[in-house]
């Protein structure tokens, strides 16, 4: 069991180039991947796309790449002559339209998109070759840290589950007193109308049967351990196991909404209602794990 929650860092030099590469990632429903690199390396994005995805399932990642070249070689400056005479042509037009000069400084042709493009000089398969073991370092951290909070999740899950168990079990045990409270009310209340009427009367058993079956809940119980027991098998599953926990939760809180509508007792409602709220903080737990 995985966290969807972590982070990397990968480093990797060669003659030419030097790649560093981060990795962190965040909660998500499915596989996301977002990269911040220089754009002429925007055609490596599928392949790393591809790459990230087959070690990270869910959460979003986000990849850092940054280059270096040693003592600074490479790096050049281009200058698009064609957008700068736009520029400049613009200017006349600006000054023909309101009839007098207005000519370009040098910071309008410096604040100017495209004009100078500082870029570096570089083969982009010799950066993927070079990237690929910097990524492959930062997932294996960001990977790891991901590991190391999903074993502290799960050390809070089954502290929480079996809270919820403890409460499953004394709902059990206090439900055949339901039966037997119903029916002493019952006698109760025919005493007080100075009805008397023997405890073996035909009437008093069929309505007090009907109450039990109206109140019986072994089944949600049976159910619920059922879960529970499936609940501990995700947590110990090396698989991807965030949506079938979560969806595994909205099971356990349809049983105890079942029981609780069935319960008609004070004991049992205030039970129920602890139940819920250990199992909401199940699901906020759930929400970050791969």
């Amino acid at each position: 069991m995985h966290s969807m929650t972590g982070f990397g860092r990968g480093t990797h030099a060669t003659a030419h180039v030097v790649i560093r590469v981060e990795a962190y990632s965040v909660n998500r429903k499915q596989g996301e991947v977002q990269f911040f690199m220089p754009r002429d390396l925007a055609e490596l994005e599928a392949r790393l796309r591809k790459h990230v995805l087959s070690r990270v399932t869910r959460g979003r990642v986000n990849i850092n790449v940054a280059l270096e070249h040693p003592g600074g070689a490479g790096s050049g400056v281009r200058l698009d002559l064609d957008k700068a005479r736009a520029l400049k042509a613009s200017f006349v037009d600006l000054s023909r339209e309101l009839g007098q000069e207005i000519t370009p400084g040098s910071n309008d042709y410096l604040r100017a998109p495209d004009i100078f493009v500082f870029e570096e000089d570089y083969r982009v398969e010799e950066v993927w070759e070079a990237m690929k073991p910097a990524l492959d370092e930062a997932l294996d951290g960001l990977v790891q840290m991901r590991a190391e909070e999903g074993a502290d999740l799960q050390a809070e899950l089954e502290r929480i589950l079996a809270r919820l168990d403890t409460l499953t079990c004394e709902i059990e045990e206090h439900a055949p007193s339901v039966i037997v409270n119903h029916r002493e009310s019952l006698l109760r209340r025919l005493r007080e109308a100075d009805l008397e009427i023997d405890a073996g009367d035909e009437r008093l058993l069929k309505e007090v049967a009907l109450f039990a079956d109206r109140c019986d809940i072994t089944e949600e119980i049976t159910r619920l351990r059922s879960h529970f027991r499936k609940f501990h098998t995700y947590m110990e599953s090396a698989d991807v196991v965030g949506r079938a926990m979560d969806f595994l939760c909205q099971e356990i809180n349809r049983e105890f909404n079942t029981i609780g509508s069935k319960a008609n007792d004070a004991v049992l409602a205030q039970a129920v209602v602890h139940a819920k709220t250990d199992l909401e903080k199940i699901r906020e737990q759930v929400q970050n794990i791969e």
